[in-house]
């Protein structure tokens, strides 16, 4: 199976560890940690923390914290709804999901956030897609710019899927 770092991946401004069970847990019973942002977790954190699972098989597939490098605040998450998976062409292809509390919108994080990823992904050969509601013009830039030029139509619940192809 094809692997993630487990330690925190990096950018410029940005640490992405993996949320780790016990970091899970507390997301989802409301307890709270210093080191996150006043209005972490986000809904949708929380919705990526409940798939965090102590016996994955590989838990590098999992939600990351978006940390800020220069203060330790986490600030939003990003990660895959689990290892990828061949795709009708058999190239693998795994989902992203990621955001932001309000306070750290359109500082470039986002995107920073998801090229990182991306670069590993790139040297793991997986091919990566996203869905996103159609009137999320600030996550459809953020897409955008990462690459994601593929369409692919609307899913189940009325969102974009976009795929990013593999660099050559």
């Amino acid at each position: 199976m094809t692997s993630l770092p487990m330690t925190p991946v990096t950018s410029d401004r940005l640490n992405l560890p993996l949320i780790t069970p016990g970091e899970a847990a507390d997301m989802l019973a409301g307890r709270r940690v210093p080191s996150w942002h006043r209005d972490y977790p986000r809904q949708d954190d929380q919705d990526a923390a409940s798939m965090v699972r102590a016996d994955a098989p590989d838990p590098s597939w999992g939600p990351r914290h978006i940390t800020r490098s220069f203060d330790g605040l986490v600030v939003g998450s990003i990660g895959f709804f689990g290892p990828p998976s061949p795709a009708a062409d058999e190239i693998p292809e795994a989902e992203v999901g990621y955001g932001l509390v309000a306070d750290a919108r359109g500082h470039g994080a986002a995107t920073e956030s998801l090229r990182a990823l991306l670069a590993e992904t790139d040297q793991l050969g997986v091919r990566i897609r996203a869905s996103v509601l159609p009137e999320n013009a600030a996550s459809i830039k953020v897409l955008a710019k990462c690459g994601f030029t593929e369409l692919r139509g609307a899913n189940e619940d009325g969102e974009l899927v976009m795929a990013r192809p593999l660099p050559r």
